[in-house]
């Protein structure tokens, strides 16, 4: 098994937060010899130090455990620290433990703000109140002892100088949730409380495949550079960096071999959008079209840095709206296609529809010289390299979500029999679902991982999931896919605004400063103060209610039809008006200035 050479100063792994009246201080209780953490309530100002103020009779400080510091946000006159006040072990990475935050604390370094101008105040108040959503990240993971920003066989790559520096030096800042937020720590040479973060999903298990043991884990990274929520993150920026890109790994451990297989989804790499106007679907917009070339070339060249060879699998319908996006990025990869960028195209919905999946055999017969001829990690007992990933497949919808996990998981499954193979437990013609038991388990694991990738970006559990959870659609799933598509509408049209607005912040992707930010965020005035979703819903349902009243009671006449289409038509009216002026209703993000 790799371990990781000792890089020196371990990072703290549990900790005491004292908070006195001026200060917060962060006293290592893991046995460590360190020096305690002090920071200033009144500015953020940090410190090293070997002892505990002297605390009043008066006001006793509150004491909590805390796990790690995830990083501070500074905004105009106050700081804010973010700290792990719950942990879970959900399992291990190359032999070490790796936890899951159960609960953030945002710590408040701001009593500076009593001494600042009214308008500064109001501006700040805004800002700090939309880091409250961080208190609610979904998907967070880390470990003390080995870099979970590295896949398998990245790690085993890297070379003995890199593996003497801490753990935030060797991540992999695509994947560092928390790169903003480390840096006036990193300022401060804070290195053991410096804590690398990813944000995804980590799922495990262990099951029989005749007398021996499997030990299955599956890995989700999310890269921070364009994070963001469904409708307001699409595509790419004009660095080619794309929405809802995640890095997804599958290791299996079992006779001493360790083998891991890397795939990757992400957005349509030019740049597009929707605009959120409380349609169900907004029609698909391609801005600065003529850029589309560059900017997905320059997306593979920065693929190709990492995973060498990429295999683009298109998920999209070939018409419609989303035939648009498929053909701009067809005709895109004409410039971009090489020996080592191939592209295919397989239209999901239609070949398979909402329930003959087991059509994806299609496309794997498509892509199957490409996996054969890139393969796969495969390491020894004595931890040799016996084989080594060449290339990845990059998949993509619209949201790089439902499809896309129906088809990575198929993908998967393959290449896990190829490596059971390869180790001596699988015959030649033995495949998983020869093996119940495993094989619930391995459906369970990839539902689980679609739907955490999917709360994190649309807010809801994946569509589709039954098909990978149980192999087959079924009436419930259905039904959840209805249940979960209207919730999804609610959270795009009504949340994500604002939680879009908070992930800018965390991210670093807007920059809080005096000089520009004194004015507040736009502030609505007339209609817009009092206009809402509720109150919109609660007009137009009253107005066909109504309607209806009116139409059934007794013989019609002239002034109750006149009545009824009043109201139906008020309703109706109230539509149109919000589906044109969609932004007055909707819960947009009020920060427009990119880092």
């Amino acid at each position: 098994m790799m371990e990781r050479a000792d890089s020196g100063q371990k990072l703290f792994t549990r900790m005491r937060l004292w908070e006195f009246p001026e200060q917060y201080v962060v006293e290592p209780t893991d046995g460590s010899s360190g020096s305690f953490l002090s920071i200033s309530r009144n500015d953020g100002s940090m410190k090293l130090t070997d002892d505990l103020p002297e605390c009043s009779s008066v006001r006793v400080p509150k004491i909590r455990n805390i796990y790690g510091v995830i990083g501070m946000l500074k905004l105009i006159a106050g700081s804010y620290l973010i700290v792990i006040t719950g942990r879970e072990c959900v399992g291990s990475y190359m032999g070490h433990p790796i936890f899951k935050a159960t609960s953030l604390k945002i710590l408040h370094c701001n009593h500076a703000l009593k001494n600042s101008p009214a308008e500064q105040k109001k501006v700040e108040t805004e800002f700090s109140e939309l880091l409250n959503v961080a208190e609610h990240t979904p998907g967070l993971y880390f470990s003390y002892d080995t870099n979970l920003t590295l896949s398998s066989q990245r790690l085993h790559e890297l070379g003995d100088e890199s593996k003497l520096l801490p753990l935030w030096r060797q991540a992999d800042p695509r994947f560092l949730w928390n790169n903003y937020l480390l840096e006036l720590l990193i300022d401060n040479k804070l290195d053991p409380y410096l804590l690398p973060v990813i944000q995804g999903s980590f799922q495990h298990f262990q099951a029989a495949i005749g007398k021996d043991i499997a030990d299955v884990t599956l890995i989700a990274r999310r890269c921070s550079r364009r994070n963001g929520t469904r409708m307001w993150r699409r595509g790419a920026d004009s660095d080619g960096y794309v929405a809802n890109f995640v890095e997804t790994e599958q290791i299996v451990q079992m006779h001493g071999y360790t083998a891991s297989f890397v795939q990757i989804r992400g957005s349509i790499p030019f740049t597009w959008e929707q605009i959120v106007d409380l349609t169900y679907k907004p029609k698909f917009e391609i801005v600065k079209p003529e850029e589309a070339p560059r900017i997905a070339e320059r997306h593979f060249l920065d693929l190709r840095k990492t995973y060498r060879s990429i295999l683009a699998v298109d998920l999209v319908n070939k018409h419609g709206g989303e035939g648009r996006l498929s053909e701009k990025f067809s005709n895109a990869m004409q410039r971009v296609s090489s020996d080592d960028v191939r592209y295919v195209h397989f239209d999901f919905h239609h070949i398979c529809g909402h329930v003959h999946f087991e059509r994806l055999s299609i496309l794997y017969e498509q892509i199957e010289d490409f996996l054969e001829k890139k393969g796969y990690l495969l390491l020894n007992e004595r931890g040799e390299k016996l084989k080594e990933q060449l290339g990845v497949v990059r998949a993509n919808c619209i949201d790089c979500l439902d499809r896309t996990n129906v088809t990575q998981s198929m993908i998967a499954r393959k290449v896990l029999e190829w490596q059971l193979r390869r180790m001596g437990v699988f015959a030649a013609e033995e495949t998983i679902n020869m093996h119940p038991n495993f094989d619930d388990n391995f459906k369970i694991l990839w539902a689980n991982h679609g739907d955490d990738i999917s709360i994190q970006y649309s807010g809801t559990p994946a569509l589709k999931g039954d098909f990978v959870r149980y192999g087959q659609r079924t009436a419930q799933g259905m039904l959840n896919d209805f249940k979960n598509a209207l919730m999804r509408y609610y959270l795009n049209n009504f949340v994500d605004g604002t939680k879009q607005d908070a992930i800018d912040l965390l991210q670093g992707h807007y920059i809080v400063s005096v000089s520009r930010d004194l004015t507040a965020p736009s502030q609505q005035g007339g209609l817009e103060a009092v206009a809402s979703f509720p109150v919109a819903l609660s007009v137009v349902m009253a107005g066909l209610f109504l309607a209806y009243v009116s139409l059934r009671q007794g013989p019609l006449s002239f002034q109750r039809v006149l009545f009824s289409l009043l109201c139906a038509g008020m309703s109706v009216g109230i539509v149109f008006f919000v589906k044109v002026n969609g932004r007055v209703f909707c819960n947009r993000p009020r920060l427009h200035k990119p880092r």
